[in-house]
């Protein structure tokens, strides 16, 4: 079974940093882009960053400068660098991506993880 898992969420006062990972498990064959978004409390999840798997990336506006999405396509994992944190920032983030499988050869199925907290408070 394919699946993804995020990790590296947790309590960080204001001002600091915190390093995600978004790790991708099971019979995988390709993933061409993997995604971060989050979800504050109360409000719809939102697009942060993408990554295709020769490096290109694309941010939200609102999110440039203080996040950096990168990968390493050997451990089928993407990183999100999140610094200067604010307690708008506190979120659940979750990790996003089509992934192509040996069940499904032909078809890039869109897979969600569960999700990490975040929280930005002193």
């Amino acid at each position: 079974q394919v699946q993804l898992v995020e990790s590296g969420g947790g309590l960080v006062q204001p001002g600091g940093s915190l390093r995600l990972a978004c790790v991708g498990s099971g019979s995988i064959l390709s993933i061409r882009v993997m995604g971060w978004y989050r979800q504050l409390p109360g409000a719809q999840r939102e697009f942060i960053a993408s990554i295709t798997s020769v490096g290109t990336t694309k941010y939200a506006d609102s999110m440039k400068g203080r996040f950096t999405i990168s990968r390493n396509n050997a451990k089928n994992t993407a990183y999100l660098e999140m610094n200067s944190l604010k307690p708008e920032d506190t979120a659940v983030y979750y990790c996003n991506a089509p992934i192509i499988s040996r069940q499904n050869p032909n078809t890039a199925v869109v897979t969600w993880g569960p999700g990490t907290q975040v929280t930005v408070s002193s």
